[in-house]
C-alpha cells in the first residue's frame, strides 16, 4: 500500500506541474517559469524606481511622459505577454539602426555592412566624429572600429539602401519596419521637425561620410532619411514583436512573414551584442548574455534567439543613453526564464 501511495502522489505532481500549478512562489508549466509572471513581477518591480532622466538633446524627447513604463515578451510562437503601458508610443530613435542594417545585409548580403562600414565596436561616442576620422583611411576594406549601430555607419547604412529617389528608398525602408512589427506604422512628425532641426552634427558627419568613402549617394538625403527613420513611433508590443522577428529566425512569429533570410540573422544579432548599448554594450552582454539594442526615445529591445523578443518603454536614460527601467525589467525577466543564450541549458 506504501509504495501505492507514493506512485500516486507522484503522478499527481507531475500531471499538476505539467498543467501549470504554483510550486513555491513559482508558476510552472511543462516547459519552464511562466512569462506572463516574470512580465508582471518585473513590471511590479520596477514601477515605481525613478532612477535616469528623459533625452533633452532633441527637444521633444524631453517632452514624453518620464513615467511611462510598458513591458512586452513575444515567444518565437506568437504567444504575447504584457504588463503596463504597451499602447503609447515613443520615437523609435537607434532601435531603427538595427532593422536598417538587416534591410541592407538582407538586399546585399553579410559581406556589403562588414565591408562597406564595419562591425566592430568603436569605443567612442555614438555620434563620435572622432571615430570617422580614425577609421578614414580603410574604407572599403572593412573598417576596424565602425559598425551600423552608431550614428556614422547607421547614416551610411540608410544610404545604402536602393531606390530610384528619396521616396522609394524611405517606402523601402518603412515597409521594411511594418514588416517587423507586424502592423502600418507611421513618423511622429513632432519628433521629426524636432531632430531636423537640431541634427546639424548628424549633417556634418554625414559630409564626412561621403568624403572617406561611406557613403557614395547624396549625403543630405541620407541623413534625412535617417531622422525620419529614427522618428518612428512604436509601442512597446511593436517593438517585442520586432525583437521576436529576429529570435524566429527572420520570420514575423504572428503574421508568418519570413522577412529576413535566417542565415543572415545571426549577423544582426551579433552587431547587436557588441555595440546595441552605446558605451555599455560589454556590460550588458557580460551580464545578459543578450543581443539587444536601445533608443534615446525610453526604448530598448533584447533577443533571445529560438526563444523570444523582448522590448520595454520607459524614457528616463542612465549616462550611456540607455533606459533605466528597461534593463532593469529585460534582465529580471530573462533571468527568470533562463533567456541568457549563453548559460548552460537548464
Amino acid at each position: 500500500m506504501v509504495n501505492v501511495f507514493i506512485s500516486s502522489r507522484r503522478r499527481r505532481l507531475i500531471a499538476a506541474v505539467g498543467a501549470g500549478v504554483a510550486v513555491c512562489g513559482l508558476v510552472l508549466t511543462a516547459q519552464g517559469p511562466d512569462p506572463q509572471t516574470a512580465v508582471n513581477n518585473a513590471y511590479n518591480q520596477f514601477k515605481t524606481l525613478k532612477e535616469g532622466k528623459n533625452a533633452d538633446y532633441i527637444p521633444a524627447l524631453a517632452k514624453v511622459d518620464p513615467a511611462l513604463f510598458g513591458i512586452a515578451l513575444i515567444t518565437v510562437d506568437g504567444k504575447v505577454y504584457t504588463a503596463g503601458d504597451i499602447k503609447t508610443e515613443v520615437s523609435i530613435q537607434s532601435i531603427s539602426k538595427v532593422f536598417t542594417m538587416a534591410q541592407v545585409i538582407q538586399e546585399q548580403g553579410l559581406d556589403s555592412v562588414e565591408k562597406r562600414i564595419g562591425v566592430d565596436a568603436t569605443g567612442a561616442r555614438f555620434n563620435s566624429i572622432i571615430a570617422v576620422e580614425g577609421v578614414r583611411s580603410v574604407s572599403g576594406t572593412g573598417a576596424p572600429e565602425m559598425n551600423p549601430l552608431v550614428n556614422p555607419g547607421a547614416i551610411s547604412a540608410t544610404s545604402m539602401v536602393t531606390g530610384a529617389n528619396s521616396d522609394a528608398v524611405w517606402k523601402k525602408i518603412i515597409g521594411t519596419y511594418n514588416d517587423y512589427a507586424g502592423r502600418p506604422l507611421t513618423v511622429l512628425q513632432d519628433v521629426y521637425k524636432s531632430e531636423s532641426d537640431t541634427n546639424q552634427r548628424n549633417q556634418a558627419i554625414g559630409a564626412l561620410m561621403l568624403a572617406y568613402g561611406y557613403i557614395k549617394t547624396d549625403w543630405r538625403q541620407a541623413v534625412d532619411l535617417y531622422t525620419r527613420q529614427c522618428s518612428v513611433g512604436v509601442n512597446a508590443k511593436d517593438l517585442a514583436m520586432m525583437a521576436a522577428t529576429l529570435a524566429a529566425g527572420g520570420k514575423n512569429p504572428v503574421t508568418g512573414k519570413q522577412v529576413l533570410d535566417p542565415a543572415k540573422v545571426p549577423g544582426v544579432l551579433a552587431v547587436m551584442a557588441t555595440a546595441g548599448l552605446y558605451d555599455d554594450s560589454g556590460k550588458w552582454l557580460y551580464h545578459t548574455g543578450l543581443p539587444a539594442k536601445s533608443g534615446v526615445g525610453g526604448g530598448l529591445i533584447a533577443v533571445s534567439p529560438g526563444k523570444f523578443g523582448i522590448a520595454v518603454v520607459s524614457p528616463p536614460l542612465d549616462d550611456a543613453g540607455n533606459s533605466v527601467r528597461g534593463q532593469r525589467a529585460i534582465t529580471a525577466v530573462s533571468n527568470a526564464l533562463g533567456g541568457n543564450p549563453l548559460s548552460p541549458k537548464r
